[in-house]
């Protein structure tokens, strides 16, 4: 039986990190987001306003080609972050905050429920919650120096949207996890007992 996994959370949360431990200790294929790949990024972060839109645009296309690579996969997935956060929390809070026009953003948003309609979810999205204290903490260990210049507000502003995301989205299970205290590097231990607990969530899954 093929799983498709995903991996959610904000910024820095520890996605990619956990995305490539438990893919070599289950043995799963990994698929990782294409941020340096976004050839919009570094102006999207420069200028948000005139570039959010193009850069969510190319975030949603990425994601949907990647989301209909994994469906056609014979072996179980590990994705790093989903086409879901993409607009819940990433568009929605750029519209908010007032960086997407509004036409842009309920353009995009149509594309987006369009596509939603068409891919089926994972098996189980696993939610990496972090406060902003160890977001900013991680975020100076990484060498990403646009990320560098992120708000406190910017990163609190995600994680409120994050939070009000997993706890309403309804197309699989939500497993969340306080990343706040495990470290899945430096405690192999930690990583044994989240791979059991999203074991048990899986088998719960698959029961429904």
């Amino acid at each position: 039986m093929t799983i498709c996994l995903g991996i959610s959370g904000n910024i820095a949360a520890g996605k990619s990190t956990l995305t490539a431990l438990l893919s070599q200790k289950l043995g799963w294929e990994a698929f990782y987001e294409a941020v340096a790949d976004n050839p919009y990024l570094a102006d999207f972060y420069k200028d948000m306003r005139q570039w959010s839109f193009h850069s969510q645009i190319f975030f949603l296309a990425h994601r949907a080609r990647q989301h209909l690579n994994i469906v056609r996969q014979k072996q179980s997935v590990i994705q790093d972050r989903t086409i879901y956060e993409d607009s819940e929390v990433f568009a929605r809070n750029l519209y908010q905050q007032g960086l997407m026009d509004e036409h842009d953003y309920w353009s995009y948003r149509e594309l987006y429920e369009v596509l939603i309609d068409l891919l089926p979810p994972p098996d189980l999205i696993v939610y990496l919650r972090a406060s902003v204290l160890t977001l900013r903490r991680r975020l100076s260990l990484r060498d990403r120096r646009i990320e560098h210049e992120l708000s406190d507000e910017y990163l609190q502003k995600l994680n409120d949207l994050y939070d009000e995301w997993a706890s309403s989205f309804q197309l699989c299970p939500v497993l969340t996890i306080c990343a706040d205290e495990i470290d899945f590097v430096q405690g192999p231990d930690h990583l044994d007992r989240l791979a059991a607990e999203i074991r048990i969530a899986l088998a719960h899954a698959k029961a429904r």
